[in-house]
């Protein structure tokens, strides 16, 4: 974690970040990408790759918001201690694209997809732990609508 204080800007920017969530398009992306449950990379391909989709637009919304966000911290726009202390649902995200991340590069040649939001939770290992959580928890829900099909 980062070692300086917070400043009044960091406030506004997280503020600002928590404002840009709420917008109703963005909502319903969120919303998408949170019930979104992949469980192999032909889930994820039939999404990342159709550019007409609805969902395609959601997951780059999403992705593409998170990863700023991200930026903004490892760029030191934003404080690190105040961003990790707010972007649990960054982690949410990045924990469902992870298991597919590398293969959905390759396959669409989009290398720096998510690289960011990578780096942001690979450099933390509170960060790690919630992925690793929120994965456990992602494989209980998949389990239980197997059982419930």
């Amino acid at each position: 974690m980062g070692n300086s204080q917070a400043t009044t800007h960091d406030a506004e920017l997280i503020l600002r970040l928590y404002d840009l969530r709420r917008e109703p398009l963005m909502r319903e992306a969120r919303s998408f990408i949170f019930n979104f449950m992949p469980q192999t990379i032909d889930d994820v391909m039939v999404i990342v790759s159709d550019f007409s989709l609805k969902e395609n637009a959601f997951f780059r919304q999403v992705v593409g918001y998170w990863d700023m966000a991200a930026s903004l911290v490892l760029r030191g726009a934003l404080n690190e201690d105040l961003a990790r202390d707010n972007f649990q649902e960054l982690i949410f995200v990045y924990s469902r694209l992870q298991p597919f991340l590398a293969e959905v590069r390759k396959r669409t040649g989009m290398e720096r997809l998510a690289a960011h939001m990578q780096k942001f939770v690979e450099s933390s290992p509170e960060a790690q732990m919630s992925m690793k959580r929120f994965q456990e928890r992602f494989a209980e829900q998949a389990q239980a609508v197997a059982k419930g099909a």
